[in-house]
């Protein structure tokens, strides 16, 4: 696919995606996001044609302007999306596929000096939400959902939520994912689901244990020792 193609898909996920987003001139002046994609893909395409240094000092001027920092090296697809996008860090290895959303505060990065695939892998529609860091040479499948400031070290199958840190996979049934941004408001909670799960289960034994706990009377003619002559 051409670099045309791409950033034509890319400008208009912004309004696809972006509540805001409702005057093209605004939007291609204005978007930090928008510009950073665009920056990209130019620096990307002449990294291809093995342009030296000039794809780099594009990505350090890009990332001086808009404050999102992508490796010119980054493999990315089509209808990408950056949300605000400050903070934002894509490296080198990256690769990104189709109908992909990064809020601001993501790093796709690498684990240490390894060299190199070192960065994440991402499918097809993913969401990657606010301040979430996905490290090291790993997959996150197609139609995954990455909720803020988790922090995703293992491979992600297809069709899943991660919360948390470390993130933990929720399995979602559907493989029908909705376009629509991720609902930070009503991502699950695992830890939290394990610590009732274990407040009931003592519960559960403490009233095994001490059924006149809950101040129930005690059975007739089982009297006190100390009453007693």
């Amino acid at each position: 696919m051409s670099t045309l193609s791409l950033l034509k898909q890319d400008f208009a996920a912004v309004f696809e995606r972006d509540p805001a987003a409702v005057n093209r001139v605004e939007v291609f002046l204005l978007y930090s996001g928008w510009h950073a994609i665009l920056s990209h893909r130019i620096a990307h395409a002449l990294l291809k044609r093995n342009v030296p240094v000039l794809p780099r000092l594009i990505s350090q001027l890009s990332r001086f302007f808009t404050g999102i920092e992508i490796h010119p090296g980054a493999d990315i697809g089509g209808a990408f999306f950056i949300d605000h996008g400050m903070g934002v860090v894509v490296g080198e290895t990256s690769e990104i596929g189709h109908h992909v959303s990064l809020y601001q505060g993501v790093t796709l990065g690498g684990t240490g000096k390894e060299r190199g695939k070192r960065h994440p892998t991402l499918g097809d529609h993913v969401v990657v939400g606010a301040g979430a860091k996905v490290l090291g040479g790993i997959r996150i499948g197609d139609n995954v959902k990455i909720g803020a400031n988790s922090v995703v070290l293992k491979p992600v199958p297809d069709n899943c939520t991660v919360v948390g840190i470390p993130g933990r996979i929720i399995h979602k049934q559907s493989n029908d994912f909705p376009e629509s941004a991720l609902d930070h408001t009503s991502l699950p909670d695992p830890t939290m689901e394990r610590f009732q799960a274990l407040y009931r289960e003592m519960e559960k034994i403490k009233r095994e244990l001490h059924p006149t706990a809950e101040g129930e009377a005690p059975p007739e003619g089982d009297e006190d020792a100390s009453s007693r002559p």
